[in-house]
């Protein structure tokens, strides 16, 4: 059950006690919405282009998706994969309904509405399964299918900024233990943990494809 908490504490940094209900700032609501706006939208091209893919080859022909650019940036390989089915369906249809309920909190937060803390650490678990999930599939693009594909990345970056400012909220918030030092920095920089870690993948992808960058 959500209740409706008073502004200063829904919309506050400070300590709820614990079992307590919070709600959020209108900028940490507005980044759910945009973050799952930006997944769900790469989860619906993906569907798309991977019915036309299967469409394709049922008519026995082939089909290239827009954002198969060259044999790096290659969406159809990553789409036509074994992992691209991880769970026996297209994984994007765990993102079009995972993407859709994220941007259904981030509007309820909007309102002023204030969520118990089980609801927050069950969020945040949902979170980590999804952080978890994209690094393997960070790892199976880079090492084992050996493409990129666009929308997948912009995904990665919507998971990414999507777990680290829930984790923070939760930290602030008192949801989760961390020491004093840790809670102060992720009230003040939120924003440092998600950039470095879009910054390390980068990184990670740059180096190994630096040969076809640079020639």
């Amino acid at each position: 059950m959500t209740t409706t908490a008073p502004l200063d504490q829904a919309h506050s940094g400070t300590d709820v006690p614990s079992g307590g209900a919070a709600g959020a700032r209108r900028g940490f609501a507005w980044l759910l919405i945009v973050t799952g706006l930006m997944g769900l939208l790469a989860a619906f091209v993906i569907t798309l282009d991977k019915t036309k893919i299967l469409e394709a080859k049922a008519a026995g022909e082939t089909y290239q998706p827009g954002c198969s650019l060259n044999p790096i940036i290659s969406c159809g390989n990553i789409m036509e994969s074994a992992q691209a089915s991880v769970f026996g369906f297209s994984n994007p249809l765990i993102g079009l309904v995972a993407y859709s309920a994220v941007i259904a909190v981030g509007v309820t937060l909007l309102t002023g509405t204030a969520f118990p803390c089980w609801y927050w650490l069950t969020f945040n678990a949902g979170c980590l399964f999804g952080i978890g999930f994209v690094t393997w599939l960070q790892y199976q693009s880079l090492y084992q299918i050996g493409a990129l594909c666009l929308w997948c990345c912009l995904a990665w970056v919507a998971t990414i900024f999507m777990f680290w400012y829930v984790t923070s909220h939760n930290v602030v918030h008192g949801f989760l233990p961390a020491p004093a030092g840790v809670r102060n920095f992720v009230e003040e920089f939120p924003w440092v943990p998600p950039v470095m870690h879009v910054g390390v993948i980068g990184m990670l992808i740059l180096t190994h494809w630096w040969s076809f960058w640079t020639s």
